[in-house]
């Protein structure tokens, strides 16, 4: 018989302690991002399996979780989404429980289907990562009798659940720290009612112009889609001004990469002609070689609260009602140029 695979196991490998892997194992702050989705990688290729037996012989019962995402989510450069789903799905197998897939094509959308795996009967309960339609999930709430729960949207309809990251407070952290680096004209990309969050990173910036005595100019709200789209078209979007900004605030790293290639072509540097900021903290591939100054979030907390919050829901336990918002933080990089 194999010899089962222990958290010392792990920490050795890594060169950390046994504390610092159970913590990552077991979704508890306290280390990098990072380092967190280096020991999930190493504990699954060293065949670590959670102690979820233990459970299992008390009678918890291993319930299987439907994922569901929009095929717009799952090109080249929304990737993030991908990495949300694997980490929700090993959070979910740490939990004793199973997760099954299901992307949403547009057309499906567009005609409200319900997912097969609904349908089916395949699952106990649903998680929808990243919007969908106002119409489709109305479709979902009244046809659907299983427990939902949303992960990195919310409608703000009073009866949802949903966990998001701080997308308020983190636009406005960011426009500070343009404001503290001498920058006094900022723009902002993004198109502000196409999705909840960039509408709450549109209001994070517009309080700390406000706060800072700054005159908002029209010519500086930048749309970066259409309101329909999901992932941001710089093709037909982002259109420079003619009179240019010292700074921009990007709703998302995706749309700071698209501005910066723009920028490239009518021949400006990003920092030494303009400074960017942006939000999620995620390197897409192919897009750019300079390190962003950007607001992290924490999709691994993300993930974990949203599938916590599920299997509870799902058992008829108590859990954490409404909308959860998670702080994130503050990353540093190359694309901020101190100035006055």
């Amino acid at each position: 018989m194999a010899k089962s695979v222990r958290l010392k196991d792990i920490a050795d490998r890594i060169g950390v302690s046994t504390v610092t892997v159970s913590k990552a194992l077991s979704g508890q702050k306290g280390m990098s991002e990072a380092l967190r989705e280096r020991i999930h990688s190493l504990a699954g290729e060293m065949g670590y399996i959670p102690s979820v037996s233990r459970k299992a012989e008390a009678g918890t019962k291993n319930y299987t979780i439907g994922l569901i995402i929009s095929e717009q989510y799952m090109d080249d450069y929304s990737s993030f989404y991908s990495r949300l789903h694997q980490q929700v799905s090993q959070l979910a197998m740490e939990k004793g429980c199973y997760s099954m897939l299901e992307i949403l094509s547009t057309e499906a959308e567009e005609e409200c289907r319900i997912p097969k795996l609904i349908s089916d009967k395949k699952v106990e309960g649903l998680m929808i990562i990243g919007k969908l339609s106002e119409k489709y999930l109305e479709t979902l709430k009244t046809q659907c009798e299983i427990p939902m729960i949303y992960l990195d949207f919310c409608y703000h309809t009073g009866n949802e659940d949903a966990v998001v990251a701080d997308s308020y407070n983190g636009a406005y952290c960011l426009t500070n720290y343009l404001y503290e680096m001498g920058h006094r004209n900022i723009a902002f990309v993004g198109t502000v009612l196409s999705s909840g969050t960039i509408t709450d990173r549109y209001f994070g910036y517009r309080k700390s112009l406000l706060e800072h005595g700054i005159d908002f100019k029209e010519e500086w709200l930048i749309p970066d889609r259409c309101e329909a789209d999901k992932i941001t078209d710089g093709s037909k979007f982002i259109k420079l001004p003619e009179k240019m900004p010292t700074a921009f605030v990007c709703s998302c790293d995706l749309t700071a990469t698209v501005l910066i290639k723009k920028l490239a072509e009518k021949g400006l540097k990003v920092p030494e002609d303009i400074s960017i900021v942006s939000f999620d903290n995620y390197i897409y591939p192919r897009l750019g070689d300079i390190k962003l100054t950007t607001y992290g979030v924490d999709s691994y907390e993300m993930g974990r609260n949203a599938v916590l919050n599920l299997i509870r829901k799902i058992s008829k336990e108590r859990y954490r009602q409404g909308v959860l918002i998670l702080e994130g933080h503050m990353v540093e990089g190359e694309s901020v140029k101190k100035i006055g």
